[in-house]
């Protein structure tokens, strides 16, 4: 039986799921959802370790991940997870770190289907000329994570 909690983000309300065996998923919705009160044990360290990721505190993660998916989507969301926190790379680096280059499309496919927002950054992946493709959640969500994660943070003229 999964464990399920909502979380306010910056980005919106987070839904997480999971049990005693890891993270199977965490999404942002579109919706608002009655925050969770009380956090499931299972699922705290993730809720810490995320709210410490929006404060700026954490630069990357240390949870046990249990997503579902081929084992060619779990390869891709294993390789995202070795994106450094403030860095990019393009679906066709991707696709040759996986081994073959003409994979891009399926990398970009299996990068889509990530079950696990912000923890396995599929935001970090960007088109070959640096252009913000594709974004389950919102190509906004998408350019927020980056700047959060920028090192050279823009400063607002007003």
């Amino acid at each position: 039986m999964d464990d399920v909690a909502y979380i306010k983000t910056p980005l919106g309300v987070a839904k997480i799921i999971g049990n005693a065996y890891g993270l199977s998923a965490i999404t942002v919705l579109n919706s608002d959802e009655p925050l969770t009160d009380v956090i499931p044990e299972s699922l705290e360290d993730a809720v810490y370790q995320l709210n410490e990721y929006f404060e700026g505190k954490r630069t990357d993660f240390s949870l046990t991940l249990n997503p579902e998916g081929t084992e060619f989507q779990k390869k891709v969301w294993t390789e995202l997870q070795n994106i450094p926190y403030g860095k990019s790379k393009s679906y066709l680096e991707l696709a040759k770190l996986l081994g073959d280059p003409n994979a891009t499309r399926a990398a970009a496919s299996a990068n889509a289907r990530n079950p696990l927002w912000i923890v396995v950054p599929c935001h970090r992946v960007i088109g070959s000329d640096g252009s913000l493709t594709g974004y389950a959640g919102g190509l906004h969500r998408k350019q927020w994570l980056l700047n959060h994660e920028s090192p050279v943070k823009q400063q607002s003229l007003f």
